[in-house]
């Protein structure tokens, strides 16, 4: 084992600089000024979880969670989404005394990596979550606030995905032989690995009308064809997971300002396990990883003895800054120097100018080594004198 350097960070972790910090801040007020207004509530959830609640009912998969062990010998993880511990506590608590629940978050997970590759192990997530609705006026909903807070939060152009997990399973089920080969198609989906998907429908030996309405399956995602030409591949007690998407696709058409910005891709599929229904992916330009995802997952409330039905979705912090336009934040920032004799004339004027609305720095002369540097970092400096006049 190499020995660790003295500024060396555990593999993933990142380090937030003073302007990257202020960008993520800025993204939180805006987002909780607007969510809120939409009727959703704040919440917050312990760092450490229990192994045995959150890390095995969490979609993350257990080479991902950073496991720890108490003074009492219990198997602790360092929560890796946010979505499992609001489903505890709306479990063992809130669904008792509201029904349906609109929860939002704003908060640190955890997912270790094997090899750091610029993925980091420690990220910042925004959420929403409706709990309480079987409906597809509750997805529609979620859509719909996923749309405007991105468009709040000042991306200019992104695209947003959706898909239905449960018209997924029943298309790869009815044309497979076997679990293990259905589970191995939709992994390949989860990759967008095409490729490897066309080869397994050959290596799975499947008949040539599975084969070819696999095919189909690809063909229409990447035509954008019509979604009722999905409906003659499932059976007729699969219709209605066509008549939810359908009813999603009429609700959205209705209430979405700009409906351009979405597109329907059945072959859509995510590594979250725990969706059932309804979920989508935002992809913008700039970013070659989703900035946010979400979905329907009703049966994760089966881990915590409740049939509820759930919706919402997350935003990636950190992929959100790297499609945000690079516009520096006008605020002027002025430096005000003093000595011994000047001090008290010095915080008079820095509380005058910060009562303005100004941001200031009160900085003693004599404890900067190299001042033209200090000073570069400032749109205005002052030095107050000692009979109390300006000078820059």
């Amino acid at each position: 084992m190499n020995k660790i350097q003295m500024f060396e960070k555990p593999l993933g972790m990142r380090d937030s600089f003073p302007e990257v910090n202020e960008q993520k801040e800025q993204i939180r007020s805006t987002a909780r000024d607007f969510i809120r207004n939409k009727g959703y509530d704040f919440i917050k959830t312990p760092s450490v979880e229990y192994f045995e609640t959150i890390g095995k009912a969490s979609a993350i998969d257990e080479s991902s969670l950073f496991k720890l062990v108490d003074n009492q010998g219990e198997m602790l993880v360092l929560r890796p989404d946010m979505t499992t511990p609001i489903a505890r506590i709306a479990a063992s608590k809130l669904l008792k005394e509201k029904n349906p629940l609109r929860l939002a978050y704003y908060a640190n997970v955890f997912r270790a990596q094997q090899r750091e590759g610029g993925r980091p192990a420690e990220f910042e997530q925004l959420g929403l979550e409706l709990i309480g609705d079987f409906s597809a006026y509750g997805d529609s909903e979620i859509i719909h606030t996923a749309v405007e807070l991105v468009k709040v939060l000042g991306v200019e152009s992104f695209r947003m995905t959706i898909g239905h997990a449960g018209v997924l399973t029943a298309f790869l089920t009815n044309n497979t032989n076997t679990v293990e080969q259905v589970d191995t198609l939709r992994q390949l989906l989860v990759e967008k690995d095409f490729v490897g998907f066309e080869q397994k429908l050959v290596a799975f030996g499947l008949v040539a009308d599975q084969k070819d309405n696999l095919h189909k399956l690809i063909d229409y995602s990447m035509d954008f064809k019509s979604l009722e030409n999905y409906r003659q591949f499932l059976t007729g007690d699969q219709q209605y997971l066509m008549d939810q998407v359908e009813q999603l696709q009429h609700l959205l058409q209705l209430q979405l300002s700009d409906y351009s910005v979405v597109s329907f891709d059945l072959s859509l599929a995510s590594h979250m396990s725990y969706y059932t229904g309804m979920l989508f992916e935002i992809h913008a330009a700039g970013s070659g990883f989703p900035i946010g995802n979400g979905g329907r997952y009703d049966e994760l409330f089966q881990h915590f003895d409740e049939k509820v039905g759930a919706t919402g979705f997350g935003i990636r912090v950190d992929r959100l800054l790297e499609v945000l336009p690079k516009n520096k934040r006008e605020e002027r920032h002025t430096l005000l120097l003093f000595d011994e004799t000047s001090y008290l004339k010095a915080i008079m004027l820095a509380e005058a100018r910060r009562n303005n609305g100004e941001r200031v720095t009160l900085q003693f002369i004599e404890s900067i080594n190299d001042i033209e540097a200090y000073k570069k970092s400032f749109d205005e400096v002052l030095i107050v004198s000692e009979g109390g006049s300006l000078r820059e």
